[in-house]
């Protein structure tokens, strides 16, 4: 194994291509392979057939409930949230959630299975009241019980976050309370269109310390709109002042859909209003040198940890080696017995399809075995460092050999090495993997960068 080498790209291959200086719109993301506009609606009856079928031996369950409710819409947020919807319609889509979970639970792919890990991402999962959260947890687990989950992480806004509501989540068995504080300057925060300020960070963060979350995490954005080099470090140190278990830092994109886009496109203009990428990239290589002074080793392009041997993310490290992923709600996304699949995009048809005893399924795609390895492998070189021996025994293929001309490429730039069993990206890398990874996607798949 030790034998094989990567040869050199050409001469002409050896110089990076220029990086786009300013933040331009796009999704610069890669959360998933192959890309969401090759899943189809007339694949669904693929999704349906691998319901039926037993789970692969060994392969873990987790689920993801999308709760998509928020007391504002940040101007920055891209994914499917609603500001405008009362009590009766979060009833509704609670119910229409817990009818999709007993729907699913009855089906063969589930095995006997219990979930190992369960995730409430949004939107704001925090926005529903202890009565809802309460209602939904516990249907949930009267379904697939929760006597073996490792992991349940809760993804929160700060000033959603009453005493009352965080004893109640760590009752229910929330092990990881995800804070989206994302700044601590007030003005920042609100012409952003973020609902909290920092006063609430600090509340929400201590009573959750004190009444004792096994994992608190922090998510910082590096480039928002008016932020500063000044207040980017700042927000650094309180955040090692805080010194919370984890910490996400994400750099500002752009997507088509946000409220920031859709100024630009009125105004005419092709620039979005926030740091170019080698400033954020400056930002976050700043981040990532003081959290490592501070104790913290970084384990991902975006997460840093206090403790390596404490501190997990079971929800990305299973997704990322195949685990399946029931996926609930508006716009979810999931991935059962080698099949992806997505929900309804609207509120309105989602529930309502639910309500009828139909399926909330929008489109789906079942990868060939050669995209499976390339997703396991891109999304996994996201943690800085991957053994080519997991994947020759996993799917029969060593990816020295798979991705050569990838990996001479990304060598050739001076962002990747090859030493024996270890493919390792170096920090510079790192910070801009999103954009790298497209070097292994298959022709058919390749598509235009914004950065």
């Amino acid at each position: 194994m030790n034998s094989i080498t990567v040869q050199p790209p050409p001469a002409s291959a050896s110089q990076a291509p220029a990086l786009q200086k300013e933040t331009t719109v796009g999704n610069y993301f890669v959360s998933n392979y192959p890309p969401f506009s090759f899943w189809k609606t007339e694949s669904v009856g693929e999704f349906a057939a691998a319901l039926e079928r037993p789970p692969a031996p060994a392969t873990p369950l987790g689920v993801y409930l999308h709760i998509p409710f928020c007391r504002k819409r940040c101007h920055f947020c891209y994914f499917r949230v609603y500001t405008d919807k009362d009590s009766a319609a979060i009833r509704s889509y609670i119910d229409a959630a817990i009818r999709e979970l007993t729907y699913y639970s009855q089906k063969p792919f589930i095995g006997g299975r219990k979930p190992s890990f369960v995730y409430f991402g949004g939107g704001t999962p925090s926005y529903l009241s202890v009565d809802q959260l309460r209602h939904l947890t516990d249907s949930m687990k009267r379904l697939l019980p929760w006597d073996e989950v490792e992991e349940v992480t809760f993804e929160a806004e700060p000033g959603t976050l009453t005493d009352h509501k965080l004893k109640a989540l760590r009752e229910m068995g929330v092990t990881r309370l995800s804070l989206g504080v994302e700044n601590f300057d007030d003005h920042i925060l609100e012409i952003n269109g973020r609902a909290h300020l920092s006063k609430e960070i600090a509340r929400a963060y201590s009573y959750a310390r004190e009444i004792g979350f096994p994992q608190i995490n922090i998510d910082l954005i590096a480039g928002m709109v008016e932020e500063t080099d000044a207040n980017w470090k700042e927000c650094v140190r309180k955040t090692i002042e805080m010194s919370p278990d984890s910490v996400t830092v994400y750099q500002m994109e752009i997507p088509y859909n946000t409220t920031i886009y859709k100024q630009m496109k009125a105004e005419g203009k092709l620039v979005a209003p926030v740091a170019d990428w080698e400033t954020k990239r400056g930002w976050v290589r700043y981040a990532f040198n003081e959290f490592e002074k501070a104790g913290y080793t970084v384990s991902t392009a975006y997460t840093v940890v206090k403790s390596k041997e404490k501190t997990q993310f079971l929800y990305r490290d299973r997704l990322w080696a195949g685990a399946d992923l029931l996926g609930l709600g508006v716009a979810s996304f999931g991935h059962i017995g080698g099949t992806h699949y997505q929900n309804l995009h609207d509120f309105d048809p989602y529930v309502q399809a639910l309500a009828s005893g139909g399926s909330g399924v929008y489109r789906a795609l079942t990868p060939t075995a050669d995209e499976r390895l390339l997703r396991e492998f891109i999304l996994q070189l996201k943690t800085g460092s991957v053994s080519a021996d997991y994947f020759t025994q996993k799917f029969g293929v060593d990816p020295r050999v798979r991705f050569a001309q990838g990996l001479a490429t990304l060598g050739g730039w001076g962002f990747a090495e090859v030493a024996g069993d270890t493919i390792r990206l170096n920090r510079d890398g790192l910070l801009q993997v999103d954009r790298l990874l497209h070097e292994f996607f298959l022709p058919e798949h390749m598509n235009v960068r914004y950065a």
